[in-house]
């Protein structure tokens, strides 16, 4: 039974049962197109309610939010320029690119209807197999079916969103440029944030044309996206200005005013510990700046830990002094930097945290296991997250330098 269209100017939002809306585009005012009712709609329970169309541009009027469908006729005739058949099909697919689209095609056309599916339409029709049952069911087909076409785009997108920002990420954590010396690096990093590569956290070694090792880590308060690229930045400069030539105080000094100049928030700070070791391998130079100091493994004796002489963090104090604590290091010794993370997860359920004496008593006890080096590392970060009780909140960087 053909149906009572309502007019162009209806642009009501669908039914308040929840049903489905079909746009017609047809020029055929007499109605002799005949769209069908769709008659199993009631026991759907989800009515397709119809309006219809003259042309593209009446099209376009009428294509509000709450569309869920278009049944264009391929056989619309151009007007004043307008586009006619697949051309018009590819403007109404620009027009709604969200909405399903149906194309109606005459029962002998059928090349061309499956060039519209081709084109983009998520089905087709043939004008003289069109009843109630068959249009129902198309529009719902095509409805549901670009629903999952465009969930599967957004997945799709997402996916290699992802992938983009982790080679991004991964490009921008340090390898350590230690080419010539006979020191071993190992490192590990976690950063608190779900999904994410890379926090606030930061860290790097580079070996001198002299000989002389300088490696730091530091922490940037804070666990967000902000925060995380701070840290890079930070790290980078370091890298800089160890190039450049400096080290110490001037060092830190200046990396103290590229935080200054590159951080979101006046209350943004960072903390960091470095360590200029000698040539010979044998003494080094300590400089804290608020930052957990480094644990010392010194031949045969067990781990303890650097005094916590030092200054304030980064971006604290005006005029900040960071003064150096010169550490005899001997033949053979490893020294294990970490930032907070590795110390501050929580010891079972209550709200102990494992600090920094909890944690000379698992690196001691995991060194007279015979752990050294990555395997020490990892063991380290496991048992921190067995302790927890699960992931860490709070990102964690940890890396062992070592003497042998």
């Amino acid at each position: 039974m053909p149906v009572t269209a309502p007019g162009p100017a209806e642009t009501s939002a669908g039914p308040p049962d929840g049903g489905l809306t079909l746009l017609v585009i047809e020029d055929d005012p007499a109605g002799s197109l005949s769209v069908p009712e769709p008659a199993d709609a009631t026991t759907a329970g989800k009515p397709v309610r119809i309006r219809t169309a003259r042309n593209l541009t009446e099209a376009e009027r009428l294509l509000t939010d709450d569309v869920h469908c278009v049944l264009l006729d391929l056989d619309l005739p151009a007007a004043d320029g307008a586009p006619d058949g697949l051309e018009a099909l590819r403007h109404v697919l620009r027009l709604a690119p969200r909405h399903a689209v149906l194309a109606l095609t005459s029962g002998n056309d059928t090349e061309r209807a499956a060039e519209a599916v081709r084109v983009g339409a998520q089905d087709y029709l043939h004008r003289g197999e069109l009843d109630g049952p068959v249009l129902s069911r198309a529009v719902r087909y095509a409805v549901e079916r670009k629903r999952a076409d465009l969930a599967q785009r957004q997945l799709t997108e997402t996916r290699l969103r992802a992938q983009e920002n982790a080679r991004l990420e991964r490009g921008l954590l340090p390898n350590p440029l230690l080419a010539g010396s006979e020191l071993r690096f190992a490192a590990r990093y976690r950063p608190g944030r779900s999904r994410a590569l890379l926090g606030g956290d930061f860290y790097d070694t580079v070996r001198s044309p002299d000989g002389t090792v300088r490696v730091m880590i530091g922490d940037v308060c804070g666990h967000g996206p902000d925060e995380a690229a701070l840290g890079v930045e930070l790290r980078i400069a370091w890298r800089a200005l160890t190039f450049a030539g400096l080290g110490g105080e001037e060092l830190l000094g200046t990396l103290e005013e590229v935080l200054e100049h590159e951080r979101a928030d006046h209350e943004i700070f960072a903390t960091l510990c470095m360590l200029e070791i000698a040539p010979d391998g044998r003494s080094a130079g300590l400089y804290l700046a608020g930052h957990p100091a480094p644990l010392l493994t010194r031949g045969g004796e067990p781990p303890c830990l650097l005094p916590q002489d030092g200054g304030p963090a980064l971006g604290l104090l005006a005029g900040a002094r960071w003064p150096r604590l010169d550490i005899g290091l001997g033949d053979s010794w490893s020294l294990l930097m970490y930032t907070d993370g590795l110390i501050e997860g929580r010891v079972g359920a209550g709200a102990r945290r494992l600090g920094q004496e909890g944690m000379v008593e698992m690196i001691t006890r995991r060194m007279k296991e015979g752990l050294a080096g990555e395997e020490l590392l990892d063991a380290a970060v496991a048992e921190v997250r067995a302790l927890n009780g699960g992931e860490l909140t709070d990102d964690l960087a940890v890396l062992l330098l070592d003497r042998r």
